[in-house]
Formats: C-alpha cells, structure tokens, sequence
C-alpha cells in the first residue's frame, strides 16, 4: 500500500513510550503512518490528513506482539504425547526426537506450508513479530534447510542444532558436539541471526552449551539459551556470562540466578541486558510449575513473554492465551504481562523499533475489539483482535 495511512478515533492507545502510567497510554489518539513508519502520534482532533483511514471507532490499539520464542519448522505432530501427559505422565523433553524424524523425513514444501500456517495463525493474534528456530533436523543439510525456509518468513532465526543429541549420537555427544561447532554451523549461519542451545539434564551440559554459544558468537550470531526449565541448573548464569540476549524459561531459579539477571538489567553485572523470556504455555502443556514473574519482577529483571510454539510441549500460537496465562498464574498484572509481549519481547530480541507505537518505530498495530488491553486477560480466549496492520500495511 502506497501513501500515508491515519489510524484515528482510538479510545485506548498503547505506546509504551510517553504518556499514562508504564504503558504510556494516550486517550482518543491517532497513529500517523508513512512508508511502514510511526511519524506522529496525538490527539485524535489534531490529526493530520493522510491518503488511507483506519477508523477505530473507539477501541483499544497497541503494538503488535513480539514473539521472541518459536519453533516452527517440523513436520508431525504429538497429540499423544500430550494425551498421556495429561494422564499423568511427566514431561522429559524426550519427545524432541519423534520430531526430528517426522521433519527429517518431511519435503521442503511441507516444512513451508507448516511455517505459513503457524504463522498465519499469529498474525491473525496480533504477532507481527515472530523469531523461529531451527532445531528438529540435527545434521546439517536439515539444519540448514530449516533455517533457510524460517529465513523466508522472518528475519529473527536462530539456529538451534543444540536442541537435543540426536539418536546416531547417542554414545558419542562430544562428537555431535563437533559437528555442531563445525559444519553444522557453518551451513546454517547464514540463514541465522541466533543461536541457541538446550542447556538442560539430558540435553547439553554447561561445558558443551559453553562452547557451542562461544562457535556461534565467533561465526557473528548473537547469544540465546534454553535455560532452567526442567530444573536448577546452570544456564541462567552462562546466558549472562556470555551476555545473551535472553535467557528463556527461567522456572527453576536460584536467589544467585535471578540477581545476575537483575544486575544485567541495571548494567552493573557481567553482562547486559539479559531479557528472561517467560513461556507459560509450555507449563501449560506440561502441568509444570510455572515460573516466579513476580519474584524475578520484584527484583528488576527485564522479563518478555513468548509462545515457545513446538508440537510437542506448546502448541500454541497465541500469544493473547500467554498474556492471560501470565496474569492468572504468574502474578503478572495486566500491564506487565502487554508490555512483557510487546516491549519485553523487542528487548529479547535487541530491537528498539518494534513493541512500542512511538515516532521512528515500524508501524504494527492491533486494533482489538475491545475498549482496553485489560480485556486480553479480562477475556481469555476470547477472538478480540479485530485487525492487524503490519509495517504500515492492514493484513
């Protein structure tokens, strides 16, 4: 779409910038768009006129949600799993490898179709941003591929050949280890942005998350991790030490764990601005307990909520069903958890034009049905986002 475009008569506009409360909430606004831009934002009586209107008829607009955590490309899914977990199984992260086969055996075109569909499926809930990983293919020419297909519809991927050891490796993790920092590495770092690795009891040990992160960041990736999920351990502390942009899951933490993550907020640690990305669907899925946001709030901790959509242990794309997650069982309130799925999810990706609605920022926008954001949490799943509109284009 070509010229400017005017979203005006907004009862409730979130900008996370300047204005009312920590949403920086403006009443009867309106957005000035140009070429998938913000360019002003103020009074709705005071708008200027532009080549194309959107008309809010009073409701609630905010940015749209960043999704800073996802694993889109598979093949198969695993229904069952989730049937006998909620028989009372518990959930081991074994599962991962029923995954890599179906994907391993899976077309390109099939791996596209279910990243177009999963994708689609965000978009209509608002998610304009989205990072996908790789992760279900585990030797190289299918690390690679994934990337490369995640790579045609996002710009945030991130390579995680570390998710698990793969059934040939078995007896052998040094080796697969090897590969990882080696070819497998090679192939993908150009489809990637990240890197990521599993660094959990039965995935990667400390040493070998170590030195797999230290390959990525030598090859130019930036610094993610899988950390403290299943139980305590050491990841939090190594995704600070090696400065990454998010630790992710964060449910088992030491009173240790959570002031490194403090200390990188308020820059004063070793590392900085180490985001812990918060995942309630997977604890959901998996009948886990579900991580402290209070506690890790309390303290100072930059804290974003993302999807962690997989189909093993999160398959759900919303991140609307997060944010009412978060206030109902993390004691987040309702202006925590938008701001932790806008602003939160930037800051994990390191991205200071997305999650907010200021002048310079990309235009994407959701207009719910709805006079406030409070009603995400208020109405929990309730189909209330009533448009998108992505780099300044209405979807």
């Amino acid at each position: 779409m070509s010229g400017s475009l005017l979203v005006d008569n907004i009862g409730e506009l979130v900008t996370n910038g300047a204005g009312e409360g920590p949403l920086g909430i403006r009443r009867n606004a309106a957005v000035l768009v140009e070429e998938g831009r913000v360019v002003w934002v103020g009074p709705s009586a005071y708008a200027p006129a532009a080549d194309h209107h959107v008309d809010a008829g009073g409701a609630a607009v905010l940015p749209g949600f960043v999704d800073s955590h996802a694993h889109l490309v598979f093949a198969g899914d695993r229904a069952a799993e989730f049937a006998a977990r909620m028989a009372g199984e518990p959930y081991t992260g074994g599962g991962i490898r029923t995954t890599v086969g179906a994907t391993r055996a899976a077309t390109d075109e099939e791996l596209r179709a279910t990243v177009r569909r999963l994708r689609g499926e965000a978009l209509r809930q608002g998610t304009t941003t989205m990072e996908i990983k790789s992760g279900y293919g585990l030797t190289v020419a299918d690390e690679a591929r994934s990337l490369r297909i995640a790579a045609e519809t996002s710009t945030e991927t991130t390579f995680l050949g570390a998710h698990v050891v793969p059934a040939e490796y078995a007896d052998r993790p040094d080796d697969y280890v090897g590969l990882v920092c080696g070819p497998m590495l090679a192939a993908a770092a150009p489809y990637a942005k990240w890197i990521d690795v599993f660094c959990e009891q039965g995935a990667f040990d400390v040493d070998h998350a170590r030195a797999i992160l230290a390959c990525g960041q030598a090859a130019g990736l930036g610094v993610r991790l899988h950390a403290n999920q299943l139980g305590p351990g050491p990841g939090v502390q190594l995704g600070v030490e090696l400065d990454a942009a998010s630790v992710d899951h964060c449910t088992h933490l030491s009173d240790a764990d959570v002031a490194a993550l403090a200390d990188t907020a308020r820059g004063d640690g070793p590392g900085t601005r180490t985001v812990a990305t918060l995942l309630p669907g997977a604890e959901f899925s998996t009948r886990s307990p579900y991580p402290d946001a209070r506690r890790l709030l309390d303290a100072g901790v930059t804290v974003a909520l993302a999807t962690d959509c997989n189909p093993g242990s999160s398959y759900t794309s919303s991140m609307p069903f997060c944010v009412a997650l978060a206030v109902r069982e993390m004691r987040m309130t309702p202006a925590e958890a938008i701001w932790a799925a806008t602003a939160g999810g930037a800051r994990a990706l390191r991205r200071d034009d997305i999650g907010v609605l200021t002048p310079g920022a990309r235009a994407d926008l959701v207009v719910l049905d709805a006079p406030s954001y409070l009603h995400l949490a208020y109405r929990p799943g309730v189909p209330l986002i009533r448009q998108v509109i992505r780099n300044g284009v209405p979807q």
